[in-house]
């Protein structure tokens, strides 16, 4: 017994300095090489800051394109999905509440039209990428808000679709608050 107790405490402290020091420091030391020292992309508008490019954002009004919602609030801190299954009478009212609410705002559009970012949160809830898809459907919502032909906003959105990596790993998407960013520079 007493040829093992020795051992495992060796081992414990030996994996406490990997885990609690070393590796740390060694994550760190990359974060430092990456933009804005791994803390994330800023995104600036007149020299001051409008958010994370890499975190959701919630926006509601008409003419802005809305983020994919959030089952933590749009909190970084609390970072997590809802955990409800697809059979919940809680999700499922979530759900329906969502799509209710995006018909209201998007008149023009049918219920078996709206892309699935649009009415689910997605496991982080912080995603801040939508769908091409989930931007189209938002096209005359704000372009009726803002006074702005549909053709040219369709056209930002084009504009603003960042392609799969290489070509081929993941799927296109539309980082809502760039878009945003650049929607508010049209007059």
């Amino acid at each position: 017994m007493k040829q093992n107790i020795l051992p495992a405490i060796k081992l414990t402290l030996l994996m406490l300095v990997v885990f609690a020091v070393i590796y740390p420091a060694i994550i760190w030391v990359v974060a430092q090489a990456a933009p804005n020292n791994g803390k994330g992309e800023v995104a600036m508008v007149n020299n001051k800051v409008a958010g994370y490019a890499n975190e959701g954002q919630n926006f509601s009004a008409d003419n802005y394109f809305w983020s994919r919602p959030s089952a933590v609030g749009y909190n970084a801190a609390g970072s997590g999905g809802s955990n409800k299954g697809p059979n919940n009478a809680d999700y499922l009212q979530v759900v329906k509440d969502r799509i209710d609410s995006f018909l209201v705002h998007n008149p023009t559009v049918k219920k078996e039209q709206i892309p699935v970012d649009m009415i689910t949160a997605s496991g982080s809830g912080l995603d801040p990428h939508i769908s091409p898809q989930g931007a189209i459907i938002q096209v005359n919502r704000v372009a009726k808000a803002r006074n702005i032909a549909a053709d040219k906003i369709r056209q930002l959105v084009n504009n603003q679709t960042e392609k799969p990596l290489l070509g081929m790993f993941g799927t296109s998407r539309v980082n809502v608050l760039k878009l945003n960013i650049e929607l508010d520079k049209l007059k």
